[in-house]
Parts: C-alpha cells; structure tokens; sequence
C-alpha cells in the first residue's frame, strides 16, 4: 500500500528573492534534463550557498556539469558536488532541501531529515506573478502545453512554457511580470510536491485525458488521479477549469465512481470551485459551455467554442453568433493532436485571442518533438516507394500507440514495444488485432525487446497481425525493416507502391524506456539518429 502522501506547509521557505542570499541550499537531483541544472544556476544566481548530491557519478551526470562550469555568470565557489551517494549531513545541515518530482518524499529518509523541501515549481510558484496556465493529464499534456504558449506568442503575447516540459520555469522567473502569462505543464508527481503549499491558483485549468500511468509508482487509479486533482484544488470562481467531456474508463477505474458521472471530467466538474468548461470530439449540447469538435460537409473536422455572453468576442455578440469556430486547419497529423489544439483554442479564447486569431495561429502551430514527429522522408531504391519516418517515442501508455496506430487515414509500418509499468495492454491489442472496430492496421508490427513487450505478445494474433522480432536494439529492428524494404518483392510485404501517398512508419513504443533508453527523449533522438544514419 502506498504511503499517505505528504503535505507541505502553506507557502514557501523564503520570504522573497533576496531571502535566499547566503542560504545553504541542497540540490537533490542534478540530472540531465534541465530541472537540477537551473536550480543550481538559480539559488547561486541569488547567492546561495549549494550542494548538489546525486546518486549517479560525475561521468554520466557530465553534460550538465560542463554547462555549469562554463556559465561564467556564476560564482562556483560557492558550489560542491557530492555525487555517487546521498549523505545525511547534506540534508540535515541544509536551510532548505530542493528535491526532484521523480523521488517520494514519503519514505525518503533523507527528506524527511530536511529542516524544508522545495521544488523549483513550488519555488517559481511563490515569486511569480503572472497568469498561470497550468496543464496537467495522461497523456496530450505536453502538446496541449506547447500549442497554448505558442498560439498566446503568435497573438502577441510574451508567453513563457515550462514545468514537466523539460524547462525549469526558475530559467524565466526574472523575465515574468503580470502582463506575461506562464504555461505549465505539471506532471502527477510535480502537482504532488505541492499538496498544502497553497502557491497553484491557475486562472486557467487544463486536464487532458485520463488514462491509467505511472501504476508502477502509485498504489492504483485513485491515488494518481489524486494528485492531478490538485492542479485545481485552490481555484476559485473567478477562474477557468477545462475538463474532457467524453466517456472514458472512469466507472471501472475509480474505486468508488460517483453517481452520474461516466468520465473523469464529470467528477472534476463536482469538486471545482473554477468556472467548469468541457471539451469533446462530439457536437454538445448548447448549454454545455465549452469547446467540441465537428465533421464539416466537406470531410474536414473543426473546432467550435460555446461561450456564455460575456466570454464571447463583440463580433460574435454584435452578429449573434452563438459558437464560435476556433480551429480549422492544422499541420500536425491525427486526431490526438486535434483533440489537443481544440483544449489549446479554448484556453486561447479564455485569454482574450479571437476566435478569427486563434483558428490562424493554431494552423501554424508545427508540433513537438517525439509526438508524432515527422523526422526523416526516405525513397526506396528498389521500387521507387516513399516513405515517412514519425518520431511518437513520447508514447508511453499502450492507448497512446493504439491512438497513434489511427492517425494517418491509411495502413503503418508500427514500430513499439519496451519496458512495462503494470499497464493493461488489452486495448493496444484490440486495436492491432482490428477487434475494437479500428480502421487501419499496422502492415508490419516492428517490436523492441522489453517487460511490456512481454505482456503484448500473447494478447496478439499473428493471423491478423504480422509481427516481427523482438529486436535488442532500435539498430537492429531498423536494419531489418530496411533489408525488408529493400527486397525485391517487397511490395508483397508492404503493399503496392502508391507514389504519391507515403507510407507512414510509427515509432509509438506505448511503454517505457527503462533499460534500453535513459528516458524517452532519449529513446526518441536515437530512433531520428539511427533512422538518418540507415535510411539515406
């Protein structure tokens, strides 16, 4: 059973910016994806004193180390390194502790030897003051995040992005004042380390969709979507909260499901106090305020957003317009990145954009990295066959490669598999297999060795689904993948060649990267490297 999850007391341990000078500060966490790295530049910025301690040796942790040294805006005698261990005197010694979301508090000897813990968000969340757009969810966080910051800077806005994002939001913290708003992506275990603090008032509120993540950490559903219910727990009615407004596994997921709520966004919407917004792929109804999808006459599907009176743009009130188209065309493929720029449209239009402006710059948004990424076009040689290369490594739940696996209005090449964290693989099965109703398939499912491969392979059937492997390593898999391409009757493998329609090859693993990968960003910029390097 998991342990009651901590609360930290109201506020923060400094009392303002300048408190922190001369302070002994630990950095718990060093790491290489930046949140560690700008906790050291910060506090010695404002002139602490600060140990980093990390269990991982000078030598992995030494990209991060270099881009310290060569700062030269900071004062490194005042900085020690003790890596390889944890020490307690670090810990006990220490003004204040600053520790990494990835690490439990609860059970942490050493944390709770700490006179205070902060984190860079709980820190950035004190002193900032600026409009919080916080995001938060299972998966389409990050691009909800991405697509929100980059519409607000094309309307005009000096918008920032930050937090699970992989950008400390303590590398901008000077640059906010109360005209800049700030989008924060938060992950469960950021929100978490927030529980009691009190310093998260979002004027907008975003939960993406709710899937089961991270069981291999939590206890079950209800402990996880516990703490994403933090993101809107001291909201109040002058603020906005977005929820999903289509049925999901909430009744079989949550231990106790409430009345009348068939997804999790229904039973977010009884406990806001913030003004409650829903958005879905299906037309709603008109007294359900919000953002819904449409199939025009013409195939195309668009974004509308209905709007009480005094939310509505003066255009739309003068002409009596009652919902308001705010998404047409977009860049990116799939529904999942639509569903995502319709959640980033309607926080527009809550922030002030237009609905004409909102619909312009979400056509330009181009995306993220490891999202369904278009990295690398290749031509076969042997019949003259195109091919487009799709970087998904952020896919780490098995409904996020289903998802993937539909996103291109044809039949893939699949590349998945990895490491499992206690996920159902029925659905992604389901989905391979065609049993769920699914229109596309995965021509050929390319598979990477891992616990999670593991637990797919007997859920599928080899009569509808054509698997190859497991591989060791994503070398290895694509080396086959081209060797089968580049055979001469490679169009009995992959189809008729169709010169001017590609044909897609996916790299959504659905699981995680442990063992092979250090993270899945990692994971991610290998698949483009090695895909560049074979592929040319």
């Amino acid at each position: 059973m998991e342990q009651t999850a901590h609360v930290y007391p109201e506020g923060c341990y400094f009392k303002s910016l300048e408190d922190i000078q001369d302070k002994h500060v630990t950095i718990m966490g060093l790491g290489l994806n930046g949140g560690g790295e700008a906790s050291v530049k910060f506090f010695l910025r404002h002139g602490a004193y600060v140990t980093v301690t990390d269990m991982k040796g000078r030598q992995e942790l030494e990209p991060t180390i270099l881009s310290i040294t060569n700062d030269p805006a900071l004062d490194r005698s005042r900085l020690t390194y003790v890596l390889g261990q944890h020490r307690l005197e670090d810990f006990t010694q220490a003004d204040c502790v600053i520790k990494n979301p990835g690490v439990k508090f609860e059970g942490n000897s050493y944390l709770q030897a700490a006179k205070a813990v902060e984190t860079d968000l709980s820190i950035f969340l004190s002193f900032c003051r600026s409009p919080i757009i916080a995001v938060t969810g299972s998966k389409g966080k990050s691009s909800t995040a991405s697509a929100i910051c980059f519409g607000l800077q094309k309307a005009g806005f000096s918008a920032f992005l930050g937090g699970n994002i992989t950008v400390s939001p303590l590398t901008f913290l000077e640059q906010t004042d109360g005209a800049t708003p700030v989008v924060l992506e938060l992950s469960s275990w950021q929100l978490r380390d927030l529980r009691g603090r009190k310093v998260l008032k979002p004027k907008v509120a975003v939960i993406t969709k709710i899937l089961p993540d991270h069981q291999n950490w939590y206890d079950g559903m209800d402990s996880y979507v516990a703490d994403k219910r933090l993101i809107y727990a001291d909201q109040d009615s002058s603020d906005f909260t977005i929820l999903d407004a289509d049925e999901d596994g909430y009744r079989h997921e949550c231990a106790a499901p409430k009345a009348g709520c068939s997804c999790w966004g229904d039973d977010f919407a009884g406990e806001t106090k913030g003004f409650v917004l829903r958005y879905s792929r299906f037309v709603q109804k008109r007294d359900v305020w919000g953002a819904f999808l449409k199939k025009e006459r013409d195939g195309s599907i668009t974004g509308y957003a209905n709007l009480p009176e005094e939310l509505r743009s003066r255009r739309s009130v003068q002409k009596g317009i009652l919902q308001e188209q705010i998404l047409r065309n977009l860049d990116v493929p799939g529904p999942v990145n639509r569903i995502n720029a319709l959640k980033a449209a309607l926080a527009l239009r809550l922030m002030g954009v237009s609905p004409e402006q909102t619909c312009s710059v979400l056509a330009q948004w181009p995306g993220l990295p490891h999202r369904l990424e278009a990295c690398h076009k290749w031509k076969s040689g042997t019949d003259g066959r195109l091919l487009v290369f799709y970087n998904d490594s952020c896919s780490t739940v098995p409904e996020s490669c289903a998802m993937a696996s539909q996103s291109f209005d044809q039949d893939i090449i699949l590349i998945a598999g990895g490491t499992d964290k206690k996920l159902d693989f029925r659905p992604l099965a389901a989905t391979l297999n065609g049993t769920d109703g699914s229109k596309w398939k995965a021509r050929q499912l390319y598979l990477l060795e891992g616990s999670g491969t593991d637990r797919l392979l007997p859920l599928l059937d080899p009569a509808r689904v054509t698997i190859v492997g497991p591989f060791p390593s994503l070398t290895a898999l694509l080396t086959e993948l081209k060797d089968r391409l580049s055979a001469p009757d490679a169009a009995k493998t992959f189809g008729p060649v169709t010169r001017h329609t590609p044909l897609p090859v996916v790299f959504s693993p659905g699981c995680t990267s442990f063992g092979m990968f250090s993270n899945e960003f990692d994971r991610g910029d290998t698949f483009r490297a090695t895909v560049r390097d074979l592929f040319i």
